[in-house]
């Protein structure tokens, strides 16, 4: 299960472990990411998506479909939710 946000796009990202010594060591930094069940009014349906925080917050200020259109455009929204 890949760590991307379905909405957002985030995903991990590399960077180092600085310790006080300035020794550096690889380790990654991973989005906040939940499942979570959405309902899309539009669509009379639920749809199950893995976001981030957020893009929680984003949806709930400017609503699902606004948001899952916006993500259609730029591109980043996943393959496996379709809008009719």
């Amino acid at each position: 299960m890949s760590k991307i946000c379905d909405i957002t796009g985030k995903r991990v990202r590399i960077g180092n472990n600085v310790s006080h010594a300035n020794n550096k060591t690889k380790r990654t930094f991973a989005p906040n990411l939940q499942k979570k069940k959405f309902y899309l009014p539009e669509e009379d349906r639920w749809v199950t998506l893995k976001v981030s925080t957020s893009a929680m917050r984003t949806i709930t200020k400017n609503g699902l479909g606004n948001v899952l259109k916006e993500a259609a455009a730029k591109g980043t929204l996943s393959s496996k939710v379709k809008l009719k």
